[in-house]
């Protein structure tokens, strides 16, 4: 049977003695596509962190392609976050002075091995090829959350995690992004977790979850 690819168990985080997450517990497989659903302010991008090993919980485990991540040093970590797992961050995090291209091929530059033809696909795709040369802070929001999938399905990880990835977009561009991650599930069996306040991705997604107080509960 094969491992999930991401695993929480018990997950808890504390802010100022208030639970953020309280004994969260999430299990993933290849291919999966997960969207975690919750107002401002109920957790979900912390809960987008501790997942993407960005942030260590206070209890509980997170489990990442086989690896129990607790006792990693930061380097193990690190190797999972290049290796496994593709960001999609609420606010892009786009360094300024690369162009377009150059910022979508970092995961891949961090592995050493450049893959200009995948690249081109992605851009294609995700409509943006006339850009590729432009930098940051030439774009629009749309455009650089665009740029942001690219950057995150660069080394075709495991699972992307993405936290409000439409939520720059027009709704043709929402539903463009939306239809390529979800190709990218079934085309390469990468799971893809999605957290986001907008309702009307909930029909889009085989699994569901409702984070509100810091309670993580399944949508019948």
């Amino acid at each position: 049977m094969t491992s999930p690819v991401l695993e929480a168990e018990g997950v808890s985080i504390e802010r100022a003695e208030q639970p953020v997450l309280d004994g969260v517990s999430l299990t993933i497989n290849a291919g999966e596509g997960v969207l975690v659903q919750g107002p401002s302010g109920s957790g979900k991008s912390t809960l987008f962190s501790v997942l993407g090993l960005l942030a260590a919980p206070d209890s509980g485990s997170v489990t990442v392609a086989g690896d129990e991540t607790s006792d990693l040093s930061e380097r193990g970590r690190a190797r999972l976050r290049r290796e496994v797992i593709g960001y999609v961050y609420q606010d892009f995090k786009l360094v300024p002075d690369l162009t377009a291209r150059e910022n979508a091929a970092l995961p891949q530059d961090h592995t050493g091995q450049r893959d200009e033809a995948w690249l081109d696909e992605l851009f294609e795709r995700l409509d943006i090829a006339d850009l590729e040369n432009r930098h940051p802070p030439a774009l629009s929001g749309g455009e650089k959350q665009r740029v942001a999938t690219a950057r995150a399905l660069a080394n075709r990880p495991e699972v992307v995690l993405a936290d409000e990835p439409a939520g720059h977009l027009d709704p043709e561009a929402s539903e463009s992004l939306l239809g390529l991650l979800q190709s990218l599930r079934s085309d390469f069996e990468t799971a893809l977790v999605v957290v986001s306040h907008d309702r009307s991705l909930v029909d889009r997604f085989p699994q569901v979850y409702h984070l509100e107080d810091g309670t993580l509960t399944p949508l019948e």
